[in-house]
């Protein structure tokens, strides 16, 4: 098979095995095929998408056959929309790949000696886990293949969902989304309902007009209940009727904000949301049962806070385990966003330094620590690279143990050259991302050694994963 065959159609094969990041693999003449939207098991056509050398992606036309390892799938929109991409997997076929992956990916990429992994930690809810969801308002729908050639329907509809996979201005139309507990499927079909029936415009991401932008919901296992509306023009005659309604017929509702976005992107981070009902924040708790001690914290709707809240207790839970805190060390909480991890491991720590580039971010990490009476911590706004100085350290002591839970891209070469210099003792590093964390674990390898690994599923039906690893200096 030439490596310039694309879009050609391979007939019949068999997908062997899971890859990663959702995605599996076939072989086809010693070439590997890399299919997204299939398990291991299904027998199918593929279009190839790009092809190289040793290895093509490509994605399934026809099935012939379906795995036998397939269940039934809860979710009529699942495959068009992007929140969930594995509902036809059973969940303990789920936790096996995930298990893989974390597994194929440190030893691949990472290359460095690796302990036994422990047994990937699952959730124990596998629906209705999110407790912050964001819905899109468009006016065009995405149609489905079944679709497209029927004339009795249009694209140009005013629908509430998720953007479809591989779209930016298409929204899949959601009916129920089963990844967050209600009311949050009844909110925004009101929401849906009221603007039609009022005239509202749904947001042109071709054009950049409209009113109805997006709508955030977050449910706290407090009760607090917030929703920020997200619109594209600042017309409170419009406005403020909606939240009136809205407030009226869901009166759990703690905190209701709205957001007006005249940009053409849909980050609200250097917006200003303004609070018509409440607060304008919610409380959330986590509890470490270790230290018998319940953490509360605050949550506005620019804050960031870790999804899966019954899986965050277990994932700090056991962050907190291998940085195996005794009460006389001092912990930096690197990348440490609203202080959660740091104010979480609190309990044995003689003091905490959180570091954080986002200023905002570093104002609810006091806020927390204030909430909850901690005294011991201190945060600081700017780069690792920056803060800690000697001079610093010489000021607030050199950390005995490091927490580092970067984004996606993982950690800054710099920083990986900062915490060779630091040399802290022990490092646990919580990655969502096991692949920039295998490749920083080798930059770290030669003064650090691997002794702990702790894979941990946040995200059910989806290809993602939280991971942590604990470090040692050699």
């Amino acid at each position: 098979m030439r490596g310039k065959n694309k879009n050609r159609i391979l007939s019949n094969l068999l997908v062997e095995d899971y890859a990663a990041e959702g995605k599996c693999l076939s072989r086809v003449d010693g070439k590997v095929i890399f299919i997204d939207g299939v398990v291991p098991g299904d027998k199918v056509d593929v279009r190839l998408l790009k092809s190289k050398k040793d290895w093509a992606e490509g994605t399934p036309v026809h099935f012939h056959a379906y795995s036998s390892n397939r269940t039934e799938i809860r979710c009529i929109h699942m495959g068009a929309c992007g929140g969930c991409q594995w509902q036809m997997l059973p969940y303990e076929w789920q936790l096996k790949y995930k298990q893989q992956q974390v597994e194929q990916t440190l030893k691949r990429i990472g290359k460095v000696e690796l302990p036994p992994i422990d047994n990937i930690v699952g959730c124990a809810t596998q629906y209705y886990y999110r407790n912050k969801i964001e819905y899109t308002f468009s006016n065009k729908r995405f149609l489905l293949h079944t679709e497209l050639n029927d004339p009795t329907i249009s694209a140009q509809q005013n629908v509430a969902g998720f953007h479809a996979r591989g779209f930016f201005d298409k929204v899949v139309d959601i009916q129920t989304c089963h990844l967050q507990a209600e009311p949050t499927n009844a909110i925004r079909l009101f929401i849906k309902e009221y603007a039609n029936k009022h005239d509202l415009t749904f947001y042109d991401y071709r054009t950049h007009e409209g009113y109805l932008r997006n709508l955030q919901i977050r449910l706290c296992k407090t009760g607090e209940i917030m929703v920020n509306l997200i619109i594209g023009e600042d017309n409170p005659s419009k406005t403020l009727p909606l939240l009136k309604e809205l407030q009226a017929s869901f009166p759990a509702i703690t905190t209701l904000l709205f957001t007006v976005n005249l940009k053409w992107n849909d980050s609200i981070h250097d917006l200003t949301p303004v609070v018509y009902h409440g607060k304008g924040f919610v409380l959330e708790e986590l509890r470490n049962e270790e230290a018998n001690q319940t953490f509360r914290f605050k949550i506005g709707p620019r804050s960031f806070f870790q999804t899966n809240t019954e899986q965050a207790e277990k994932l700090y839970q056991l962050t907190n385990s291998f940085a195996e805190l005794s009460g006389t060390e001092t912990l930096y909480d690197l990348y440490c966003g609203t202080g959660s991890i740091g104010i979480f491991l609190s309990p044995k720590a003689k003091k905490i330094i959180g570091v954080e580039q986002i200023p905002a971010a570093i104002e609810d990490a006091k806020e927390n620590a204030a909430l909850n009476g901690i005294e011991k911590t201190q945060f600081f706004a700017g780069d690792v690279i920056d803060i800690c100085t000697d001079d610093f350290f010489a000021l607030h002591g050199r950390p005995d143990v490091i927490i580092t839970d970067p984004p996606r891209a993982g950690m800054h070469a710099k920083l990986v050259e900062k915490l060779l210099e630091i040399a802290a003792p022990t490092i646990v590093y919580v990655s969502c991302n096991p692949s920039t964390q295998a490749r920083d674990l080798q930059a770290l390898d030669s003064l650090y050694q691997v002794t702990k690994v702790q894979p941990v599923d946040m995200f059910p039906h989806t290809h993602h994963i939280e991971n942590i690893v604990q470090l040692k200096r050699r």
